[in-house]
């Protein structure tokens, strides 16, 4: 809610011409409840500059379309006369003035034309409006009375609602809200729209009030079943109309405030069938199982099995590799070097054997290398005395020796790794260490 009022105004406020008066002292009267199309005449307009562009601000003495306000976004279409047709981009209020956003102006200003929104638009958001009116319904009877909105988008492709509540709905409290919705919705509850209410009668009928709005004496009460609140919005004329209600998220947004996105009509279908296919998919990988949460678990529980045999016998294999390495260790100058080609495609596996060699005794080096989808990876490390006494940096080795692979690297003082594309220059790559102790 708070979000698209923001919007208005920034719609409203970069100014570059003003208003332009074609009809004098008429004020716009608003049919979008009952028509959605309706002969007009433009009373004023001016031109905006907005982002970089010039778009313009259109005032008609009779208008079917919603400005967006409550929460609900504004509509669109078209205004056309026998000679052009003008495309509404959007609808805002600025000061209760009902304003028409455009990318052009009429030929003819004074021309008399028809507006007509876009129903197939409308239609959608009407329907997710009155779903969210039934979904503030429902939250309160599910979570309590406490439950008070607190923001709202309603959009034609889907709804989002902001409500007080102290934590994370359940699952089970989730789906009793969307079945309540759901069924208010299949018992096919026509609106009974009240105009012209003064607010204390409003307010003795039931309707609550949305938090943060102001309102005027005389209100407009919306009524689904037992579903009451003061509203200025477009709603359907029977809940049957919305078909399904489908909840895809709800999270936290602030302490003790809750959003529930949610999506009706085609978009719940479509939705539900994506999910359906998926699952046929998945009961497919698993040979159409009559069971298929059995099967899942059972593929799982082998898959740590596999797991935990394929971890011992790599633990074996890099017993074996450590005491390989070590057999192929050599001295230069004061260091203690290992420097080997592995056959070991795993990087955690490679830098775990790095960490128990370079350890073993004081003065270690250890650089290795290996394959990994056909590109070079060096891995090297330092003993820690080496670094405690400054001697030696691995980040700035390595780089030097990924030169050597047309590669490059970096990491800590003792260890670092690298990568490069130049497979046949692995060996040099490893005698490139010797060459730099010998510096």
């Amino acid at each position: 809610m708070q979000e698209q009022k923001e919007r208005s105004r920034k719609d409203a406020q970069i100014y570059s011409s003003d208003w332009k008066e074609i009809i004098y002292n008429i004020e716009t009267i608003f049919v979008g409840y009952d028509k959605t199309s309706v002969e007009t005449k433009i009373i004023k307009y001016r031109q905006v500059e907005h982002k970089g562009k010039k778009i313009y601000h259109i005032v008609i003495e009779y208008t079917p379309f919603y400005a967006e306000s409550g929460g609900q976004v504004g509509d669109c279409g078209y205004i056309y006369s026998e000679k052009e047709k003008i495309e509404v981009l959007n609808t805002i209020k600025e000061n209760d003035l009902i304003i028409h956003i455009t990318n052009q102006l009429p030929e003819n200003i004074e021309a008399t034309f028809i507006a007509i929104v876009d129903e197939t638009i409308r239609n959608l958001t009407e329907k997710n409006h009155t779903a969210t009116h039934l979904l503030h319904f429902a939250l309160r009877k599910v979570l309590g009375n406490h439950v008070e909105q607190r923001g709202s988008l309603v959009h034609p492709d889907y709804l989002r609602f902001d409500f007080s509540h102290p934590q994370k709905m359940s699952d089970e409290e989730l789906e009793q809200v969307e079945l309540m919705v759901n069924e208010m919705i299949w018992n096919a509850i026509s609106i009974d729209e009240k105009r012209h209410l003064p607010i204390e009668q409003a307010k003795q009928i039931g309707a609550i009030a949305l938090f943060g709005e102001k309102y005027d004496d005389v209100v407009r009460v919306i009524k689904f079943g037992d579903s009451v609140e003061l509203c200025g919005g477009t709603h359907v004329k029977n809940t049957a109309t919305i078909g399904l209600l489908k909840i895809v998220s709800e999270s936290a947004i602030a302490a003790g405030i809750r959003r529930v996105e949610a999506i009706t009509y085609k978009k719940a279908w479509q939705y539900l069938q994506q999910n359906n296919n998926q699952l046929k998919e998945i009961k497919l990988l698993f040979n159409n199982p009559k069971d298929i949460k059995k099967a899942i678990q059972q593929n799982f529980d082998s898959s740590k099995l596999i797991q935990k045999k394929y971890e011992e016998l790599l633990k074996e294999k890099l017993k074996y590799f450590k005491e390989s390495l070590i057999k192929k260790q050599y001295k230069l100058n004061e260091y203690s070097i290992i420097a080997e080609r592995i056959e070991l495609e795993n990087t955690d596996a490679i830098r775990d054997l790095v960490f128990q060699l370079k350890n073993q005794q004081e003065n270690t080096i250890v650089l290795l290398a290996c394959l990994l989808e056909n590109k070079v990876h060096l891995a090297l490390g330092l003993s820690d005395n080496l670094i405690n006494q400054n001697k030696l940096n691995a980040s700035i080795l390595i780089k030097e020796i990924a030169k050597e692979i047309n590669g490059g690297g970096g990491g800590q003082p003792f260890f670092a790794t690298a990568g490069g594309t130049n497979i046949s220059r692995i060996n040099e790559a490893l005698k490139k260490i010797d060459t730099l102790l010998s510096k």
